[in-house]
């Protein structure tokens, strides 16, 4: 998997992360970020533990989120891969899902009790509303961080209205938009 990943080789400073540090660091993403870690993986990953530049997290984010399944477990599969071959990616992966899986075996058992309870819908649609907020948030860290041009804007643009407001499945929006824009982007270099 190393040699499809070329993204920002790591510094010499960052060969050591151990599969301990990465169990720890995606169990803390995974326990932090419960029923939202996207929002936490940028921060830890590239805030906290610097393993990764904006650029460098946005490319392999983007990467996860065309492959099938969950992109978070994607991105600790292909980190742990980076750092530490497949036991590496086993770790991650195990860390990122441990405390989830415990909170939710525990939610789920009071929930079938409690679901009809007008405070409970209530706070289920206050997570759902913090959740579409913190992903918007990342969204805004990453462009500032990245400082895109205005055909990356506009590619950003035609995402959303796709998928956001015409509710086009994200499968779809992305097999138009991403050759759209590797051609767009093409021609541009060419033309510049």
């Amino acid at each position: 998997m190393n040699d499809v990943l070329n993204f920002a080789p790591p510094p010499a400073a960052l060969k050591n992360v151990t599969h301990r540090d990465l169990f720890l660091v995606f169990a803390k993403i995974g326990l932090l970020g419960f029923g939202g870690v996207t929002g936490w993986l940028r921060r830890v990953l590239v805030e906290e533990q610097g393993w990764l530049e904006d650029r460098d997290f946005a490319e392999l984010f983007g990467l996860a989120s065309t492959l099938p399944g969950a992109n978070t477990i994607a991105v600790s599969i292909m980190l742990g891969d980076r750092y530490q071959g497949p036991s590496g990616s086993i770790a991650a992966v195990t860390g990122l899902l441990a405390m989830p899986l415990l909170i939710l075996a525990g939610i789920a058992s009071l929930y079938g009790q409690f679901a009809n309870l007008p405070d409970v819908k209530n706070a289920i649609a206050g997570a759902a509303a913090a959740t579409a907020g913190l992903v918007i948030g990342n969204a805004f860290k990453m462009a500032r961080n990245m400082k895109p041009d205005a055909v990356a804007y506009l590619i950003g643009i035609a995402v959303f209205i796709c998928a956001g407001i015409f509710q086009l499945p994200l499968l779809w929006t992305l097999l138009a938009v991403i050759p759209t824009s590797i051609f767009v982007l093409t021609i541009r270099k060419r033309v510049l």
